[in-house]
Order: structure tokens, then sequence, then C-alpha cells
């Protein structure tokens, strides 16, 4: 996938082709809700996005696009999910095969070729709290070519609580993340070789639940990977 670096100067309010009737004659409103998403509060943060869907702004504006895609590392979980249902819409096609204009959809993408590490692991944290919101967390993860390797750090950081690193094996397997599979199979083969040695030594302590949990979960994702 081949992306730029688009500064956001650059960046056009409007794509003109599109319906923007109303849109241009509200521009002062518009204006106005696009900053309130800068607010160190979430509530004006969120009526900001409120007022912008309103309008319609997200699916004529590049800029404004590009404004909502930031959100998507907002630290309010409510926030970051809402913002998630929207880039999912503007990166796909609707019922009817429609999507927005090229230019809202190329900053879009281009933003989510870039995403980090701290914003993956937010989307786990919206997947767990919403399991309506994995679809359109797929298709964020699918533009980003460098959330495997993500995904793979975030499972083997042991320190992460045990939910998050479960979403983390399943989003590999769903999306399929083929170089994530080592990963994958190493921690597999490292969680079994302990279960097994505990069963060979009967004084040594019980498994620990979480790995016969990761084990589960892990079996899932290679039988996924392995069937591509």
């Amino acid at each position: 996938m081949e992306t730029e670096n688009i500064p956001i100067l650059q960046l056009p309010l409007f794509v003109y082709g599109e319906s923007v009737t109303n849109i241009v004659e509200l521009f002062p409103a518009l204006w106005k809700a696009t900053e309130s998403l800068t607010s160190p509060e979430t509530i004006t943060r969120q009526r900001g996005i409120d007022a912008l869907l309103e309008l319609g702004a997200q699916r004529v504006s590049p800029l404004i696009a590009y404004m909502i895609a930031i959100c998507l590392s907002d630290p309010d979980i409510y926030i970051r999910r809402r913002v998630a249902f929207i880039l999912a819409d503007l990166i796909t096609s609707d019922s009817n095969g429609r999507r927005p204009p090229e230019e809202v959809r190329s900053v879009v993408n281009n933003y989510l070729h870039q995403m980090r590490e701290a914003t993956v692991f937010g989307l786990i944290e919206v997947a767990i709290a919403d399991q309506q919101a994995e679809k359109s967390i797929y298709h964020i993860f699918n533009a980003c070519p460098y959330v495997g390797k993500y995904l793979g750090d975030i499972l083997t950081e042991w320190k992460n609580p045990l939910p998050i690193r479960q979403k983390a094996i399943y989003f590999i397997g769903l999306v399929g993340y083929m170089d994530a599979l080592p990963v994958l199979e190493r921690l597999f083969n490292r969680l079994e070789a302990r279960k097994n040695g505990q069963y060979v030594m009967a004084f040594a302590p019980p498994s620990i639940k979480s790995d016969d949990e990761l084990l589960s979960s892990l079996r899932v994702a290679i039988k996924q990977l392995s069937a591509r």
C-alpha cells in the first residue's frame, strides 16, 4: 500500500464534486465543531463529533475526516469506539456500494497506515468493551500493515491483562497477519511445554488458568493462519 504524508494545511476543506449544500452555509458552526475536537473536556469533544456527524461533514471534507481520525487515540474509550465506527464507514462501501470521495478515503487510509501500537492497544480495549465494534476495528486494522507486529508485541507482554492478550490473538487470526504466526507458534510451544512439564512432575504446581486460556486462543488463531 503506497501512502504519503499529507500536511494538514494542504487538505481541502470540501470536495466540491459532492453535495455540500447547507455545510458551506453553516461554515462557522462547522468550524466551531471541528475546534471542539481538540478540547480538553471530553463532553465538548463528544458534542463536536455530534455536530459534525449531523452535518455529514466527515464524508465531504478531507480536513474534517482527518481531524476525526486523530480522535482514534482519544483517552476516552467511548470516543474511540465512536470514531472507530466513523472511520470504518469512511473506508468501506455502504450496502448500496457507495463510498465517500476518493480524497476523503485517501486521507483516512493514509492516517490509519501510520497507526502506532498505543492506538492499536486502545482499539483492543474498545473491542473488549463492545463486541459490536469488532467489525469496524477489523477494517481499521486491515488498513495498516504494521498492526500484526503491534499485536504480537502486545500479546507477548506478560504485564498486559489476559483479556487484552487474548483479543490481540483474536485479531491476528481474524485479519490474517501471517507475519505474526511465528510469534504465536513460539508462545504456544512455550506454554504447551510448561503445561506438559507439570503433568510429568506430579509435585509441580497446577497450570495457571491464564496459560490454558491463552493456549485455547492460540490454537484457534494458528489454525486460521495455517489455513490461508
